[in-house]
């Protein structure tokens, strides 16, 4: 099996690296890190943050809405694109268990998609050090952690959808949704449902906290400001249920955790559907 899988995540590396899609994901993200150094984010001083991990901190802002919508499109038409184009029929024709392939497809994917932002981390860093910035390790390492755990959370969302819909424009129309609703979902939605004159609020910051992008978000955001004053009231019911500490452990543990169960079931729909 240990072969077979090394098989689809070398074939699944060589497609993305020649694809177009990879050289504009590149681009984007090595941009936004050149962008926030020629304007100057390290040289300033804002609310107290300044040096790299101003830098970083508004990278991660941008990443909250980038980075899903990148995965999901890279993901949700994996398995029913080659469905439809009996490349899946021709690759199980030799002896790859489905689970290799499944299995072989995520992690060559996650690699794909990890591979940018972490390299254009690294750049950042060396950039930083090089100019004599203030370099944060210890905030640097764990921002890494949460953008792959947040990369997991939604390659799992596009693996269960691939697997599951039968054709390519309904993985697409499904994607797009999802993003949509869980970026509405950090503030808008939930505004909306305190304006009703909701009597237990606790009730709305839990159902916040059950989505990853928020987590995400207040995980990013915490370190730099241990009080949440930019949360509002949902700071005490945030600081008071979790706690600092456990919260960044939960806000890296969470989407990654949610995610690995998607993919799961992605493969379980997988199994039980027609190949081909």
């Amino acid at each position: 099996m240990k072969r077979g899988i090394w098989l689809i995540i070398r074939t699944d590396l060589r497609e993305s690296f020649r694809s177009k899609w990879f050289l504009v994901y590149s681009l984007v993200f090595c941009s936004l890190i050149a962008l926030f150094f020629a304007s100057g984010v390290t040289e300033s001083r804002v609310q107290g943050f300044s040096g790299l991990g101003r830098l970083l901190l508004l990278f991660m802002q941008t990443s909250i809405v980038v980075l899903p919508i990148f995965i999901l499109l890279s993901s949700v038409r994996t398995i029913v694109q080659e469905r439809d184009n009996n490349v899946l029929e021709y690759l199980l024709s030799f002896p790859i268990s489905l689970k290799s392939y499944y299995f072989g497809r995520f992690i060559g994917r996650f690699i794909v998609v990890a591979l940018p932002i972490v390299l254009a981390l690294i750049l950042s860093l060396m950039w930083g050090i090089i100019n004599g910035a203030d370099t944060p390790y210890a905030l640097f390492c764990y921002y890494i952690l949460l953008l792959l755990s947040l990369i997991i959370n939604f390659l799992g969302f596009g693996f269960f959808i691939s697997s599951c819909v039968k054709t390519q424009e309904i993985a697409l129309g499904i994607a797009f949704f999802l993003w949509l609703l869980l970026l509405a979902f950090i503030d808008i939605l939930l505004i909306g449902i305190l304006s009703q004159g909701l009597r237990e609020p606790d009730i709305v910051f839990a159902i916040s906290l059950a989505n990853p992008l928020q987590v995400f978000r207040i995980g990013a955001i915490l370190l730099f400001d241990p009080e949440l004053t930019v949360m509002g009231p949902a700071a005490y019911f945030i600081l008071d249920s979790f706690g600092k500490t456990f919260f960044l452990f939960y806000a890296v543990f969470y989407p990654a955790f949610f995610g690995t169960v998607f993919m799961l079931l992605g493969f379980a729909a997988f199994k039980r559907k027609d190949l081909v």
